[in-house]
């Protein structure tokens, strides 16, 4: 195999798990954009009381399915992104697994815990470590 078709088959491999890799970011984004939409609904059947902080849970999951999306896009430019929405992501399961029984923590838990496996596989596949490196670097 000469240089050149071993880089040509490199840059398919990488490009086939940067596909998937932002696919899955995509996925995760509809799939938060999907939660937002639930919020919409729940916030107009809570009481007064439960207005505001379903609001601001519902907000929260547009932004989350933006932060997602911009990864989508470009996986590779969006520094520290990739590390807040882990660490976000990573804390909301440990206090789901803190709570124990509770059913509203316990079925987030599983959600949240599946967006930590898609977050941590689509960085592997993506590079998303690249996002540190120069402008330059980054293509």
């Amino acid at each position: 195999m000469t240089t050149e078709n071993a880089t040509l088959a490199t840059r398919t491999t990488t490009s086939r798990r940067d596909l998937v890799g932002r696919g899955l970011l995509l996925l995760a984004s509809l799939a938060t954009v999907g939660a937002g939409i639930r919020g919409i609904v729940y916030m107009t059947q809570v009481s007064d009381d439960r207005v505001w902080i379903e609001s601001w849970r519902m907000t929260a999951f547009m932004l989350v399915a933006g932060l997602f999306a911009l990864l989508a896009w470009t996986p590779r430019a969006q520094r520290g992104v990739w590390e807040l929405l882990f660490a976000q992501k990573a804390v909301l399961v440990v206090i789901a697994v803190a709570l124990g029984d509770v059913p509203e923590a316990r079925e987030a838990g599983f959600v949240d815990f599946g967006l930590v496996v898609i977050l941590v596989v689509s960085y592997l596949l993506c590079r998303g470590w690249e996002s540190w490196r120069t402008k330059a670097a980054v293509a």
